[in-house]
């Protein structure tokens, strides 16, 4: 891997609750870290009768919940998702995406793919150099492949979470230059 694709992962295996839950224990331990994470998680309406489990994202900066559901999904589709909240919690997470040391995407989906929903999200983090985790489905993979291709894809695991983040964390290592002496080695 080379360090630009190492900056940009998604999870494999889709943005079900479990991965979901997978995404905020491992960073709440970052977080206890030292790290300065920023971005939103996803989380289900818990409502009976829904083919779409569209809820709420929650800002992980500020625990601040985003409602992105519609009571009535449109005529066209049987999805609940209300693209007009997905893009106002994309908006509230803009202005912390500088500041931070990794942003964390709840999911590359059909919104994304049009770049709409947390599209802005994305390339305001790849673009400053920010390492970006985000899970994606086997469904919108393809997509991902076109707006991401430097991207990695780790497993729905603990461990591949944080090797990748070990990895995010190392000091970059620089070529030494020619006459250059190492001072213990003197």
């Amino acid at each position: 891997m080379t360090p630009s694709t190492q900056r940009v992962a998604a999870v494999a295996g889709g943005d079900g609750a479990a991965v979901q839950a997978l995404l905020a224990a491992t960073i709440a331990e970052w977080r206890a870290a030292g790290a300065k994470i920023v971005g939103v998680l996803g989380e289900l309406h818990g409502l009976p009768d829904r083919t779409c489990g569209a809820g709420f994202l929650r800002d992980v900066a500020f625990d601040r919940p985003y409602p992105i559901y519609l009571e009535a999904a449109p005529s066209r589709t049987s999805c609940h998702l209300d693209a007009a909240g997905v893009a106002k919690a994309c908006a509230a997470i803009l202005g912390q995406i500088p500041t931070s040391d990794l942003v964390v995407l709840n999911k590359f989906g059909k919104l994304e793919a049009m770049g709409e929903g947390l599209a802005a999200a994305f390339e305001l983090a790849i673009g400053a150099g920010k390492p970006v985790l985000t899970t994606v489905s086997a469904k919108h993979r393809e997509a991902w492949r076109t707006f991401a291709p430097q991207a990695v894809f780790l497993d729905a695991d603990r461990a591949a979470l944080q090797n990748w983040w070990r990895a995010m964390r190392a000091p970059a290592r620089r070529p030494l230059r020619a006459g250059y002496v190492h001072p213990v080695q003197g």
